[in-house]
């Protein structure tokens, strides 16, 4: 069998791992090892960001959507409840944006809500 040299593949790797712990701190830009290992802890803290990012958006639309709503003289949960009521099914992140960015809007949806709150 043939004698198999392996520094152009070990260089790659090593060059590849480096290149990713590029604007990291201390040894974890310049040191192999401690790349590695910066690298694996790396992707454990963004599996698990990234389903913490989910509820976080969804407690900052329930505070927009709270604000938005008190300015006009109703809670967030009789919001939510006369939505549902209503099966208005518009979501919080769409209440949220429209509370936030278009506050006439978020007032006609709540407007139309007191109205049909009140006959019924």
């Amino acid at each position: 069998m043939t004698r198999v040299k392996k520094g152009v593949h070990a260089l790659k790797r090593r060059r590849s791992i480096l290149k990713q712990t590029k604007g990291m701190r201390h040894g974890r830009s310049t040191k192999e090892r401690q790349a590695k290992e910066a690298l694996l802890h790396a992707g454990a803290y963004s599996f698990a960001h990234r389903r913490d990012k989910k509820s976080h958006n969804r407690k900052l639309w329930n505070i927009k959507i709270n604000a938005g709503s008190r300015e006009l003289g109703m809670s967030y949960s009789k919001l939510i409840d006369a939505l549902k009521k209503k099966n208005v099914l518009i979501d919080r992140k769409i209440l949220a944006l429209l509370a936030e960015h278009n506050p006439k809007t978020f007032a006609r949806i709540i407007e139309s809500l007191k109205s049909k709150t009140a006959t019924v």
